[in-house]
């Protein structure tokens, strides 16, 4: 079989001039919205929600959930499907982790998420920042979950048992795509590389949660798919994330089709077939989306009651 690699939209085809409703989120606002941008910008923080333009930032902020984004907003990576900044990294914030945890006491976080952009240039990828942070936060939020989604650190094993020997809640490494399309949407990345880093932040710590996720409309087909799921679930994966790849600009990777709900059911039904503790497959789904609901689902061995 021949595999097209994107499949740019023909021009007058559904979807260019308007999004399926079932894409379309609400503008950003209220109240609560409000008072933690103003909290974030008060303590110099970033958000992957704004910086990658999430289209749940305003259902999620209005929950009192976010996504911190360390190590600074430029990255030392330049994949295809990211609106974060490429460039030269600013310099390491030591004092980060505690604004961080500062920011979760404040907003009376129950579930914090830490993602960073890709620091290459540091011996450990920042590994011990993440470290910091999660530190900071269970012993300024005690009882406070916390999540980690971290970079691949280049597959540095020290570097991802630093992150696991301060005992995140959920550790997360996003496979991003199927592998034939690396070269394209990930090009600094390798996906076999990926899945060893999963699989080892597992055997570090069995009794923690392992999550990846992946965007569909990239030009992938149903067993590219398929397959992707099944490495995951191979490599001890616990949770899986599915969502539609939405283009930032017209300088990033064109979108193949939008995917319809019933085949994010579909894949969602699939998924928990071969064993994940839990699915979150969607249009609007994103890494964090649920995040909290993702890992009490998990917690409870909930293996496919809600498929």
């Amino acid at each position: 079989m021949e595999y097209l690699p994107f499949r740019q939209q023909v021009k007058g085809t559904p979807g260019l001039h308007g999004r399926p409703d079932w894409l379309k989120a609400k503008v950003p606002d209220g109240e609560v919205y409000r008072d933690i941008k103003e909290t974030m910008r008060g303590l110099n923080l970033h958000t992957v929600c704004e910086e990658a333009r999430c289209p749940n930032i305003g259902e999620c902020w209005n929950n009192r959930t976010a996504t911190f984004m360390i190590l600074g907003n430029v990255c030392t990576r330049s994949c295809g499907f990211c609106a974060v900044l490429t460039g030269k990294p600013t310099e390491l914030d030591l004092d980060e982790p505690h604004r961080v945890a500062d920011a979760a006491k404040q907003m009376g976080l129950e579930h914090a998420v830490i993602t960073s952009v890709n620091r290459d240039e540091l011996a450990d990828g920042g590994a011990s920042i993440f470290a910091a942070v999660i530190r900071e936060i269970r012993e300024q939020v005690p009882g406070c979950a916390v999540e980690v989604l971290t970079p691949d650190f280049k597959g540095n094993r020290d570097a991802i048992r630093t992150v696991i020997d301060a005992r995140p809640d959920t550790f997360n490494h996003n496979i991003e795509t199927v592998p034939r399309l690396y070269p394209a949407v990930r090009p600094q990345a390798k996906f076999k590389r990926s899945l060893e880093v999963l699989q080892y932040a597992k055997e570090l710590n069995p009794d923690g949660l392992t999550k990846s996720g992946f965007m569909v409309g990239l030009g992938e087909v149903e067993e590219e798919i398929h397959q992707t799921m099944r490495d995951l679930r191979d490599h001890d994966v616990d949770i899986l994330t599915i969502g539609q790849y939405l283009r930032p600009s017209e300088n990033h990777l064109p979108m193949s089709r939008y995917y319809k709900p019933k085949e994010f059911a579909d894949l969602r039904r699939y998924g928990f077939s071969l064993g994940f503790r839990h699915v979150e497959s969607g249009p609007l789904v994103r890494s964090s989306y649920h995040a909290h609901e993702q890992t009490t689902d998990a917690r409870r061995g909930v293996l496919g009651a809600k498929a």
